[in-house]
């Protein structure tokens, strides 16, 4: 079948799969997956370019963990760098030891034991990315914890699908392992130093085109995974590494948004491959055992996550969330045996054991993450157990803004004096590279953003959000905004500007609170002014010097234009 005729086909059973798990309101990815299924080899046999869809199921991979990347700041890597690799490493142990003596008592060899048990350690990071960024949860504790160990336990396997062909070999040894390390803090360092003196320096030409900020953002991401793929580490750790080094920059939200829809269609080829790719022969003899070890799967390994982060002083809840996120096994478990299977280690039918398994935990888990909220309230009373007395668990910052102030043009930069009085945490979000700039370097909350962009929109905070301002004179963009913060934050105080009557009209129908028209707000106030200063001259005199030293100020802050053409948001 040609290519082009082979993916339409893909595409148009995987959109039927994907309607009916809308209508039966089932989660996608399960869609996806069982799409894989049925155009794999189990029945309809339709994939001819297996090469081709792993290419693009890896380009949705880099993207998927590029944009994780984004989110994750230095800081964040600081602050919960402890608890990802101790829960990363103890849950890789205790799963791995259960998991042994289990399989030993269900009657398996001691080396079928070991790889079964190593494989039921791993979790997928791609899976639980995609379910915590479906859920718009990426900037929560237990997604920042859940990021940390996941890759924790992503550099374990691949250190163990290393070492286990040079292990079997001759050509082992302290040497090889040295340079496999060496490389890849080497890699990481020419990454993080190309980071900081070369693209945060270029920052502002990268933002002035929309389209090259996409593209950029895009040969970044899938450039700096490739060059870790090239040099034999994984491109999941290349692409979030390349997503790091960008996390600083104002321009992280709206390459995040821009990348959406890019990385959703790739990431649907990586879920019908993985489908496709699952193998059951002779199940049913193996049956009861994955039975059994999916049950380990589904609740030992939260169990143990639950009681690692409960010692470590976490509170239930966040214990609880962050557990559910291990409830599945990784692709690195599949390879893993695959692995063992090529060198004779172990036969076919452990191969469909755990194959079994990760189609029945990665059902689960997805479930349990999606619904986390839902079995939390069921199962809270009983999970007073994982939680210390004196637990305290560390807020996460910026989580959100009180005041939102959308474009610092010269209508804008008045209310930007007046937030800087009020004790609130306020952020400014404007299109103009160079105003962003200024505002970061004097210390101001600011985002790189096109306000008309719906994705970008939703990318903002605003759960807490008490007040939301939009100087932008484009009624659409502005109507846009309300319908975003209204229907994930109705409570929310939305002020906007209008330059007709009919668009201000337009605005109180959706729902606006007030919308401000500048020119009869100018007129009413020079009004007044006469009204209070008469005819006295002296009055005129004191309010024209305080008049000009304003303009000035606003001239020296780059604001003489009313409207300058680089503030269209």
């Amino acid at each position: 079948m040609e290519l082009f005729l082979e993916l339409s086909v893909l595409i148009a059973i995987a959109t039927a799969v994907a309607a009916v798990m809308r209508l039966l309101q089932q989660p996608l990815i399960i869609g996806h997956i069982l799409t894989g299924l049925i155009v794999g080899p189990l029945l309809l046999d339709l994939i001819h370019s297996a090469e081709t869809l792993a290419v693009m199921g890896e380009i949705g991979v880099a993207i998927l963990l590029f944009t994780v990347g984004l989110h994750l700041s230095p800081d964040i890597i600081r602050r919960f760098g402890k608890v990802s690799f101790i829960t990363g490493i103890g849950q890789v142990l205790f799963t791995t030891v259960v998991g042994y003596f289990i399989s030993i008592s269900l009657g398996f060899s001691s080396l079928e034991s070991f790889y079964i048990g190593v494989a039921l350690a791993f979790s997928s990071t791609i899976i639980i990315m995609k379910l915590i960024a479906d859920k718009g949860e990426l900037d929560t504790l237990y997604a920042k914890i859940a990021v940390g160990f996941l890759l924790v336990q992503d550099l374990i396997a691949i250190l163990l699908l290393v070492g286990i062909p040079l292990f079997s070999t001759s050509s082992f040894t302290a040497t090889s392992i040295g340079s496999f390390l060496l490389t890849g803090i080497a890699l990481m360092g020419f990454v993080v130093l190309a980071s900081r003196f070369f693209i945060s320096k270029v920052n502002r030409f990268i933002a002035q085109s929309q389209e090259f900020l996409f593209l950029f953002a895009i040969a970044w991401g899938i450039g700096v995974a490739a060059l870790f793929k090239g040099f034999g580490l994984s491109l999941e750790s290349g692409a979030l590494v390349a997503g790091v080094t960008l996390a600083a920059l104002p321009v992280r939200h709206e390459i995040s948004a821009r990348l959406v829809p890019l990385r959703d269609f790739f990431i649907v080829m990586f879920f019908i491959l993985l489908g496709s790719q699952m193998q059951f022969v002779d199940i049913q003899s193996v049956l009861p055992a994955a039975l059994t070890l999916s049950l380990l799967v589904l609740i030992g390994n939260p169990l143990i996550l639950m009681i690692l982060m409960g010692f470590l002083g976490y509170r239930k809840k966040t214990s609880f969330q962050t557990g559910l996120t291990v409830a599945q096994i990784s692709e690195f478990s599949l390879i893993l045996i695959a692995v063992g299977v090529s060198m004779g280690h172990l036969e076919a039918q452990i191969l469909s054991l755990v194959t079994f398994i990760g189609l029945v935990t990665i059902f689960g888990c997805t479930y349990m993450v999606l619904y986390s909220e839902r079995l939390y309230a069921v199962l809270a009373p009983f999970l007073g157990a994982f939680e210390r007395k004196d637990a305290f668990e560390p807020r996460m910052r910026h989580s959100g803004h009180s005041v939102i102030l959308f474009g610092c043009n010269r209508i804008g930069a008045d209310f930007l004096e007046s937030l800087k009085t009020l004790d609130k945490h306020f952020l400014v979000v404007d299109h103009d590279p160079d105003t962003v700039s200024m505002l970061a370097n004097s210390g101001i909350a600011v985002e790189y953003g096109d306000a008309g962009d719906i994705d970008f929109l939703g990318s903002i905070n605003v759960s807490k959000t008490e007040l939301v301002i939009s100087t932008v004179p484009d009624p659409e963009t502005n109507l846009l905004i309300n319908r975003s913060i209204r229907s994930r934050n109705p409570d929310a105080v939305i002020m906007v500007i209008a330059h007709r009557i009919g668009d201000a009209l337009s605005h109180y129908e959706e729902g606006v609170d007030y919308v401000v028209l500048p020119h009869f707000l100018g007129g009413k106030y020079a009004s007044d002014i006469v009204i209070r200063f008469g005819t006295d001259k002296a009055k005129y005199a004191t309010l024209r010097t305080k008049h000009i030293e304003h303009l000035k100020l606003r001239i020296a802050a780059g604001h003489e234009h009313p409207y300058p053409s680089a503030m269209k948001l």
